[in-house]
C-alpha cells in the first residue's frame, strides 16, 4: 500500500518545473510576448530574401533587404526590453538571424558580384567573413557582462558590430549601383576579396569603435535644427538612397580611427588596462538578455 505522504527531496525541483511548465503551455501567451520575436523573423527573412536577390542578379534589393534586416535589428531588443518580454529563447534567436542576416547573406552576395572572378580566392574571402561573423556572436554568447563595468566603457563596442560589419562589406556594391553604367572588372575581384578580409577582421578585433548608445540630450534652442535636418537627410536618402548609403558607411570607417583614440584617451584617464577590458559587443547578440526576465515573460 503507498503512503499517504509521498517522501518529498526539497532539492529534486525537475518534476515540479516539468509540471509548471505543462501548465504554462495551456494557457494564453500575451501578445506583446510575441511581437519582438516576430520583428526578429522578419529581419531573418530580408536576410535570406537578400541571398535570393544575389542568385537573381538584383544587388540593389539584396543591399536594400540587408540594410532593413540591420535596422529590424536594432529595434527587436529595444522592443523586447520596452515590452518586458525578453528571454533566453529570444537572445538565441536573434543570434542565429544575425548570423544569417549579417554573415551568409553579405558574404554569399559578394561573391555573387565580384568574388567568383577570383575563384578560390574570392570564396574563402566570403568564407572568413562568415566566419568572423559567428565567432563575434559566438564570443558575446559566452561572455559575462561585468556589473561593476565602468560607465564610460557603455559608449563603445568591441570590434565592429555585425550589423554595422555587414552593411560595411557591401560597400563596393554599394557603389558601384551609384553609377549604373560601371560593371566592376575582374581585376577589382582581388581589392574587393581583400577589403571583405579587412572588415571580417575588425568584426572579430578587441578596436573599439563608437556605439552611439549612451547619447545625451539636445540642447533646446538646437531642436529646431535637427528637425530640419533630419527632413534633409530622409529627403536625401529617398532620392539618392545608395549614395547616401555609401556617404554613411564612409564615415563611419573614417570614425573607427577616432573612437580607438577617444578609447585609449579615456581608459588612460581611468587607469584601466587592457586585460580589463570587459566591453560591450552590442545589439548584434542577445541584447543584455543575460540579467533574465521574470518566468512569466520568457515567451521571447
Amino acid at each position: 500500500m503507498s503512503s499517504f505522504f509521498p517522501p518529498f527531496d526539497p532539492f529534486d525541483k525537475d518534476k515540479d518545473e516539468a509540471d509548471r511548465r505543462r501548465r504554462r503551455g495551456r494557457g494564453r501567451l500575451p501578445i506583446r510576448l510575441v511581437v519582438p520575436n516576430l520583428i526578429t523573423l522578419l529581419a531573418l527573412c530580408l536576410g535570406l530574401t537578400a541571398i535570393r536577390m544575389a542568385f537573381e542578379g538584383r544587388y540593389e534589393q539584396a543591399v536594400g533587404a540587408i540594410v532593413l534586416a540591420a535596422l529590424l535589428d536594432g529595434l527587436d531588443g529595444r522592443i523586447a526590453r520596452f515590452l518586458k518580454a525578453t528571454s533566453r529563447f529570444g537572445a538565441e534567436l536573434d543570434s542565429l538571424s544575425d548570423f544569417v542576416s549579417f554573415g551568409c547573406a553579405p558574404a554569399l552576395v559578394l561573391y555573387s558580384w565580384s568574388l567568383h572572378d577570383v575563384r578560390s580566392f574570392g570564396w574563402i574571402a566570403a568564407l572568413l567573413f562568415a566566419i568572423a561573423a559567428a565567432l563575434r556572436l559566438a564570443r558575446f554568447n559566452v561572455m559575462l557582462l561585468s556589473d561593476d563595468k565602468p560607465a564610460w566603457q557603455a559608449n563603445f563596442f568591441v570590434g565592429v558590430p555585425a550589423p554595422a560589419g555587414a552593411i560595411a562589406v557591401l560597400l563596393p556594391v554599394t557603389l558601384a549601383q551609384v553609377d549604373r553604367i560601371f560593371v566592376p572588372p575582374a581585376i577589382a575581384a582581388p581589392l574587393v576579396a581583400a577589403y571583405v578580409i579587412l572588415i571580417g577582421v575588425l568584426m572579430v578585433s578587441r578596436v573599439p569603435t563608437f556605439s552611439g548608445k549612451k547619447m545625451g540630450g539636445i540642447r533646446r534652442d538646437l531642436v529646431v535644427p535637427l528637425f530640419v535636418l533630419f527632413v534633409l537627410l530622409a529627403g536625401l536618402t529617398v532620392n539618392f538612397p545608395f549614395e547616401m548609403l555609401a556617404i554613411v558607411t564612409v564615415i563611419y570607417l573614417a570614425c573607427i580611427p577616432l573612437g580607438w583614440r577617444a578609447w585609449n584617451r579615456l581608459s588612460s584617464l581611468h587607469g584601466v588596462v587592457d586585460e580589463d577590458v570587459i566591453g560591450d559587443l552590442g545589439d548584434d547578440a542577445i541584447d543584455e538578455d543575460f540579467d533574465g526576465p521574470p518566468e512569466d515573460d520568457k515567451a521571447r
